[in-house]
């Protein structure tokens, strides 16, 4: 429970027009409370001896002077009260003062400017603001706006209120419980669950609210407003529920009708308004004075809405706006005696707790069904009814949970109902019978286990008879890329040869055709460099991993073979160059980023050299008492132009810089897009070399690796024809060795041997084995002996 007084806070509203000085004087010392001292001008038409009181002075929480704006507002007075209702208290903040002294536009706000939001917009923002951070619990947030016209209630939330007439509409009325709670008929709550929905809210009661223009103030609000704000929180898993409700009111503001001089309409409204300001005073007063046995809060519709605010359950706090006009000093006197009193008043708030009502009517439902099942147990009467299927599953699911429960205190709980205790019997006797005949069938299903493991044998035969034929497929295709580049090899050689010995009869060869000593010296010269070709493929099969990282699935066999793809494709070239220049590119800018580092070290270093020259000056000139000059000298002149110089190379270097990285990104996406096309043809170029083998497998199968291999011309032409034809849809073409020389053929022949040599069936079963190694050799093999041929070339030339 908090106990403490309304709180009372002034504002002065800017005058219209420039007003005499002097009429007011606002005292904030910090020891002491505010006060706000109005000086009344002496009026020479009563003489200068008279006995009126010159001066009056009113202390409140704070005084707003006419300078102050709707956010410093918000923040001492309204914020607090919000806090408040977030943690559960009720809280209200109403305005009082005569008509035009600013209390909607303190509590509403103006419509000119964001800036000039009132209390209310302010203050719904700040609550959904908080709701958002808070997610420890549930908030649910609903609207209410009433409006108080000629003692009539009204609700401005209403939406027929465009549409009807005032009197067409239902009035919102007033009911009292037992225990004095208010209740208002007709009044609707209207649920907001974000900031725009409640603003939405606020705009529409503000336009169907009533005004019109006197002669004191052009748009005149002739009724009261009180706009409410309802806030329910729980936290989950939670029996108790907090409510509050945080009203803004909107007085009317009072006015003298020998001063206005309204008549007709106006003037009936004008009565009502200063009616129930005269019946707020009455409570004011009653509840100010000790010992007073009766509060007339029935009196009027206001005092009854606003009971808890006043004197009740709720953290209240009042603004009294003043226009401290000269002609307007007798009702500003009014307003703050009215304060004053306001002030004396306190409230005793407390936090709005309770329990939860759903779950008290769960708990006085089975408290209910309880008492039923007892009172049918002792005087025995049987219930003819059948149990309802909701009741049926219910009763199920609670067997279930029973039998599954390991507690062996467990209790099977269903009441008294004897019809419930039989299904319960019943639905026992069904689960031991299903498992009885479960237990005779498990014999048979271990029968049927063992008759079901030859079909899974047999499928498992399958799948590793289809991975065999995989791996069969991939080594035939790579054998068959050996054979074409062996083929091609030596018709090349063949072919140069012929042509060589059209032109060069006379000469004769550098070395003994027939001489094994020259082929096994040859064979000799050529070692290193078969070496260093081992060296090289032994390397690039180390490293195929590292470098084809989007090739990670494939089989080795797979792997070698694109390999080779890459290496005759077309795009290799422009990756390797794309390469290179990327290579530059990165050195220059690694380079660039260096200068610049230096440049931005040296400008530091030029700056720290000013700073220190200045400072030395300006202690140069306090020891010896001299001026500091005001231009700057030699020295100082060299280091702010070198400092210029560095900032203008430093910008272009990181102009540069900026360059190439967009030339490197470039670089890049182009390499990306090269290698995704290269990977997409190569898996189209695989899938049909393994369509093309398994079609002509036989003829594969066939040859006779025994037949000499050197033909005439036109069989060779043909082979190479049949070969091309043969090859992939991508017009991929492995070149021979430039440059043969004109004994060739005789090369040639002495090679066959050594490359016939090579058995097709081991190399067939080297991937069923694992040896990767073999297929390597192979490739280096083949590499080597182009390179003999290459240096024969060299050698006749």
């Amino acid at each position: 429970m908090v106990k403490q007084t309304i709180q009372i806070f002034a504002r002065v509203k800017p005058p219209v027009r420039k007003h005499q000085q002097g009429i007011y004087s606002i005292d904030e010392d910090e020891k002491l409370i505010p006060s706000l001292e109005i000086i009344l001008p002496r009026d020479l038409a009563d003489g200068f001896v008279n006995n009126k009181r010159e001066s009056y002075k009113f202390k409140f929480q704070r005084i707003f002077d006419q300078d102050a704006n709707q956010e410093t507002i918000f923040e001492n007075i309204a914020k607090p009260v919000a806090g408040s209702v977030l943690a559960g208290y009720n809280g209200t903040i109403f305005a009082y003062g005569q008509t035009g002294s600013g209390k909607t536009f303190t509590i509403t706000g103006g419509a000119e400017r964001y800036s000039d939001r009132g209390i209310i917009p302010r203050t719904l923002s700040y609550i959904f603001e908080q709701l958002q951070k808070d997610s420890s619990k549930m908030y649910t947030t609903h609207i209410s706006y009433l409006e108080i016209y000629n003692e009539c209630g009204y609700d401005l939330l209403d939406p027929r209120h465009e549409a009807s007439s005032l009197d067409d509409l239902p009035k919102v009325t007033i009911l009292e419980d037992p225990d004095q709670n208010i209740h208002l008929k007709n009044l609707t709550l209207h649920q907001a669950t974000t900031e725009e929905e409640a603003l939405n809210l606020l705009f529409l009661g503000d336009t169907n609210r009533m005004i019109a223009e006197t002669p004191m103030n052009q748009a005149s609000t002739r009724s009261h407003c009180i706009f409410t704000i309802h806030l329910s929180s729980k936290e989950p898993g939670s029996a108790t529920v907090r409510h509050a409700k945080l009203h803004l009111v909107d007085l009317a503001g009072s006015e003298r009708v020998a001063k206005t001089g309204v008549g007709g309409h106006l003037l009936t409204e004008a009565k009502y308004i200063n009616l129930s300001l005269h019946y707020l005073e009455q409570v004011i007063i009653a509840l100010s004075e000790k010992h007073r046995s009766h509060i007339p809060y029935r009196n009027s519709m206001m005092t009854s809405v606003l009971r808890d605010s006043l004197g009740g359950n709720c953290m209240t706090t009042m603004i009294a706006t003043l226009s401290l006009e000269k002609r307007n000093l007798d009702e500003s006197i009014s307003t703050c005696r009215f304060a004053q009193r306001v002030a004396l008043i306190k409230n005793e708030a407390v936090l709005n707790e309770e329990i939860d009502p759903r779950l008290v009517i769960k708990r006085l439902q089975k408290e209910i069904q309880e008492l039923k099942d007892e009172l049918a147990m002792v005087t025995g009467e049987q219930r003819t009814e059948a149990l309802t299927e909701a009741e049926l599953f219910q009763l199920e699911k609670l067997i279930t949970s029973f039998l599954e429960d390991q507690d062996p205190e467990s209790r099977l709980e269903v009441g008294a109902d004897m019809r419930k205790v039989q299904h319960c019997f019943h639905h026992l006797k069904k689960l031991l019978n299903d498992k009885k005949i479960l237990g005779n069938n498990t014999v048979f299903s271990e029968s049927k286990d063992q008759d079901c493991q030859e079909p899974l044998k047999e499928e498992e035969y399958r799948k590793l008879r289809d991975i065999l034929k995989q791996r069969d497929n991939e080594i035939n295709i790579l054998v068959n890329m050996l054979k074409k580049e062996k083929k091609k090899a030596q018709e090349a050689l063949h072919l140069a040869g012929m042509d060589r010995h059209e032109f060069r009869h006379s000469q004769s060869p550098p070395f003994p055709l027939g001489n094994p000593e020259e082929g096994q010296r040859m064979q000799l010269s050529s070692a290193p460099s078969q070496a260093q070709d081992f060296s090289i493929l032994g390397k690039r099969s180390s490293l195929l991993h590292k470098k084809t990282g989007m090739r990670e699935e494939m089989s080795l066999g797979c792997q070698e073979a694109f390999e080779i793809f890459k290496r005759d494709h077309a795009d290799s070239v422009t990756i390797d160059d794309n390469k290179q220049i990327l290579k530059q590119r990165f050195s220059e800018a690694k380079a660039l980023g260096e200068s610049i580092n230096e440049a931005r070290s040296k400008i530091g270093h030029l700056k720290e050299e000013i700073t220190q020259r200045h400072i030395q000056q300006v202690a140069l000139g306090i020891s010896e008492n001299m001026a500091v000059p005001l231009m700057p000298d030699q020295q100082e002149e060299k280091l702010r132009s070198q400092l210029e110089e560095e900032k203008r190379r430093y910008k272009t270097m990181f102009t540069r810089l900026k360059a190439l990285k967009v030339e490197i990104e470039h670089l890049q996406l182009l390499m990306d897009k090269a290698k995704v096309k290269l990977q997409k043809e190569f898996e189209v170029w695989w899938a049909e070399e393994a369509t093309n083998l398994q079609v002509n497998s036989p003829a594969v199968n066939s040859l006779d690796h025994t037949k000499p291999l050197l033909q005439t011309s036109d069989s060779q032409h043909e082979r190479s024809q049949l070969l091309s034809n043969k090859s992939d849809v991508n017009a991929r073409k492995i070149l021979p060795s430039p440059c043969p020389s004109p004994h060739s053929q005789k090369q040639s022949s002495t090679s066959t041997p050594l490359e016939d040599s090579i058995p097709e069936r081991p190399v067939l079963s080297i991937p069923l084995t694992g040896d990767s190694q073999t297929d390597s050799d192979i490739m280096a093999f083949i590499k080597a002996r182009q390179s003999i041929l290459q240096k024969q070339c060299l050698g006749s030339n």
